[in-house]
C-alpha cells in the first residue's frame, strides 16, 4: 500500500499527491484497461459542509477521477446517500459535497440512476443475494474513495464500510435491521466488499473525524492520503494510525476469520512513508454505546432487560425539531412515530442503531445514558 503526506486541501497539491500516492503502487496503471467504465464511489452519506470532515473532499475525488481519465477510463461518480434514493436527493447531495464542481472541471459523469437490481453473491456468507444500484452493477471497476472516521457502531469506517453505499437508499436500513448484531453486520459489509473487489481503494485522511463519527464527531487533522489494492490492509493500517487497535475493528476480524485477509500488519508493505512516523495521537472514541455489542451474545430475557434499563436511548427535542421525518424515514426498525407532527420512539422496538442521532439535520436527537 501507499501513504503520502498532504497537509491541506490546496487544489493543485491534492491532485499531485493523489497521483503520487497511486503511482507508488507497482503496475497499478497497467492493470486498468483503457476504455474501462469506472465508478468512483466517495463517502457522500450526508449533506454536510465540506469543512465538517463528514464526506470525502471533492479535491481527493477529482484527483482520482483525473488519474483514471489519464488512463483512458470513462468515469462516473456515484453514491447512495442515507434516506430516500431519488434524483432530488442526489442533486442536493452532489451540490453540497462539491461533486457538481468536480463534474464541471473534469467532464466526468454523475450518477442519477436510482433503479436497482438483485444480484447473486457467490462470495457472500450473509448476503448471498443483494440489491445494488443498477448502474453501479454495469461498470467494469468500482473504486472506494473513503473518509477517515470513527463510527458509533463499527468503531471505524473506511474502505470496506464505504462500499455499503452501493446498496440503494432505504434498503440499507432493511439490511441493518436484518443484520442486527455487530458480527452479522460486519459479515454483510465484507460480503459487499467481496462482491465488488475494488482494484484499489483510497482514503482521504487529510482531515478525518474522531468522537461520534461518522457524522457528529469532531474534525481531526491527520495530513495523509492512503491507498491500497487490498482494502482490508488499507483499513488495518488506517485504524492503526488513528490509535485504534486493529483487532477491535469488526470488519478486519471478519475478513481474518473468513481467511480473506491474514490480519498481520507487519506483513503489509508500505510505500511512501514509514508507519512509525505517521501514527497520530489516538482519536477520541465515540461517546455513544451501541446495543449491537450485546445482540446475539446475551440470553434474550437479559438482553431485553439491558436494552430497556442500561443501554442508551434516543431522546427527541421537539423544541428544535423541524418535522422533516428524516429520522422516521431512515429508522430500520420503524420504531419512530411522527403522526403527532414530532417524533416519538417506541423503546421496546428500537434497536439502538442511533441512525436518528447520526442523520438528524438539526441535532434534535440526544442520547441518554440510562432510563432515569
Amino acid at each position: 500500500m501507499s501513504i503520502v503526506k498532504c497537509g491541506n486541501y490546496s487544489y493543485k497539491k491534492v491532485e499531485k499527491k493523489v497521483f503520487q500516492c497511486l503511482g507508488n503502487i507497482e503496475d497499478l496503471n497497467k492493470q486498468i484497461k483503457r476504455g474501462s467504465k469506472v465508478l468512483v464511489k466517495p463517502d457522500l452519506a450526508k449533506k454536510n459542509f465540506l469543512d465538517e470532515a463528514v464526506t470525502t473532499h471533492p479535491y481527493i475525488v477529482e484527483g482520482v477521477v483525473r488519474y483514471l481519465q489519464n488512463l483512458g477510463c470513462e468515469v462516473i461518480i456515484g453514491d447512495s446517500p442515507e434516506g430516500p434514493f431519488d434524483e432530488k436527493t442526489l442533486r442536493t447531495t452532489y451540490k453540497a459535497t462539491g461533486m457538481f464542481e468536480v463534474q464541471k472541471r473534469t467532464g466526468c459523469q454523475l450518477n442519477f440512476d436510482t433503479s436497482y437490481v438483485e444480484v447473486k453473491n457467490n462470495n457472500g456468507k450473509f448476503l448471498k443475494s443483494m440489491k445494488i444500484v443498477k448502474s453501479f452493477n454495469e461498470v467494469d471497476l468500482i473504486i472506494s474513495v473513503a473518509k477517515l472516521k470513527t463510527h458509533t457502531m463499527m468503531i471505524y469506517t473506511g474502505g470496506v464500510k464505504n462500499l455499503f453505499g452501493i446498496i440503494p437508499g432505504l434498503t440499507k436500513a432493511d439490511y441493518r435491521l436484518r443484520m442486527n448484531s455487530i458480527d452479522d453486520f460486519s459479515n454483510a459489509l465484507v460480503d459487499v466488499s467481496e462482491y465488488i473487489k475494488p482494484i484499489f481503494s483510497i482514503i482521504d485522511a487529510i482531515e478525518g473525524m474522531e468522537g461520534d463519527g461518522p457524522f457528529l464527531g469532531d474534525k481531526r487533522s491527520v495530513g495523509l492520503i492512503m491507498a491500497s489494492q487490498n482494502i482490508y490492509a488499507l483499513d488495518m493500517v488506517a485504524s492503526y494510525i488513528m490509535g485504534i487497535e486493529p483487532s477491535s475493528i469488526p470488519t478486519i476480524n471478519t475478513a481474518k476469520e473468513r481467511e480473506i485477509f491474514n490480519g498481520d500488519i507487519d506483513s503489509i508493505e508500505i510505500l511512501g512513508e514509514e508507519l512509525k512516523d505517521i501514527v497520530v495521537k489516538p482519536f477520541k472514541s465515540s461517546t455513544v454505546s451501541s446495543v449491537y455489542s450485546i445482540r446475539g451474545k446475551t440470553p434474550k430475557f437479559l438482553e431485553k432487560w439491558i436494552l430497556n434499563n442500561l443501554v442508551p436511548r434516543p431522546i427527541f427535542n421537539h423544541d428544535i425539531c423541524i418535522s422533516c421525518k428524516t429520522c422516521a424515514n431512515n429508522c430500520p426498525s420503524k420504531s419512530i412515530d411522527i403522526s403527532s407532527g414530532y417524533p416519538d420512539v417506541d423503546l421496546k422496538q428500537c434497536i439502538r442503531c442511533f441512525s436518528c442521532y447520526e442523520l438528524c439535520p438539526k441535532g434534535t436527537v440526544e442520547i441518554k445514558k440510562s432510563k432515569k
